[in-house]
């Protein structure tokens, strides 16, 4: 989990970089085709299908769904927002599924985990500051971004168990390159050649993320969800670092507070389940 993490610190730094060379929208689309390639190929190496009938159930469209539009926002979050703030309001996804769990699922939760989804909800808006003089509505795009990474692992969660982890990360993939297309034919942005720089921070973003998905599943499959979720916030650490080290980011009060204030009611929502089961 830890070296997932890490993995998508660097994958959000390099797509960061790679920003200030061409289009979001052409990333998305070389990206999620970079990806999709890759998928299908191991998919072909281990002999596990693709193409089922459960790919395309309501599960897994509200997945596709929700992928496109996380990415999308997300992508334009790092774009166009500091790293460490678009990083911190992402840490808010675990919050998220857990709440959408008790209301669309019927999941139990008790008020002492109510309490800590309200306090961590805060701590996003502690970050964007909506009544400060320095907030702007770009702030808003990371905050789309993780609504729709929420939506997407609630949708996983009631995934059929016969779609194998390369499916769901060839769909995934298949997803952001669909959510590019249409951001370019929204924003009618031509396609161009990549330079050289722009093609090494593609290459090394497409098989970082690749790397950070695998882990990720791969984590999720042999430790218990209760042990290896806390260290999902071990990506604001490095995400901090390149922020900081990379970008020159300086992190605030309020930045600091609210990041501090998400990952303590994400903490305790995670010890309060463990202890209820």
């Amino acid at each position: 989990m830890v070296l997932s993490m890490l993995a998508f610190a660097i994958e959000d730094s390099l797509i960061k970089a790679l920003s200030q060379y061409i289009s979001t929208g052409q990333i998305l689309i070389l990206f999620g085709i970079g990806g999709t390639v890759i998928f299908a190929m191991i998919s072909l190496i281990q002999k596990s299908a693709l193409f089922i009938r459960d790919a395309v159930s309501r599960t897994m469209c509200l997945r596709f769904f929700f992928e496109l539009f996380g990415r999308l926002f997300y992508f334009l979050a790092l774009a166009f927002t500091p790293l460490v703030a678009t990083t911190a309001i992402l840490q808010a996804t675990p919050i998220v599924v857990v709440a959408g769990a008790a209301i669309f699922m019927k999941e139990k939760v008790n008020l002492k985990r109510w309490i800590a989804i309200v306090s961590g909800l805060a701590g996003v808006l502690i970050i964007l500051q909506p009544t400060s003089d320095d907030f702007s509505l770009v702030s808003l795009l990371a905050v789309l971004g993780m609504l729709g990474f929420s939506g997407r692992d609630l949708a996983s969660r009631a995934a059929s168990s016969n779609l194998s982890t390369t499916a769901l990360g060839f769909y995934g993939f298949l997803a952001v390159t669909i959510s590019g297309l249409l951001y370019m034919a929204w924003t009618k942005s031509p396609l161009i050649l990549p330079s050289q720089p722009a093609l090494i921070l593609l290459v090394s973003a497409i098989g970082v993320g690749v790397m950070a998905y695998s882990s990720l599943m791969k984590a999720m499959r042999i430790g218990t969800v209760g042990m290896i979720t806390p260290f999902r916030y071990t990506r604001m650490i490095f995400s901090i670092f390149l922020g900081i080290f990379l970008f020159g980011e300086i992190l605030s009060t309020a930045m600091i507070v609210g990041s501090l204030v998400i990952v303590i009611s994400g903490l305790f929502i995670i010890m309060a389940g463990n202890r209820a089961k």
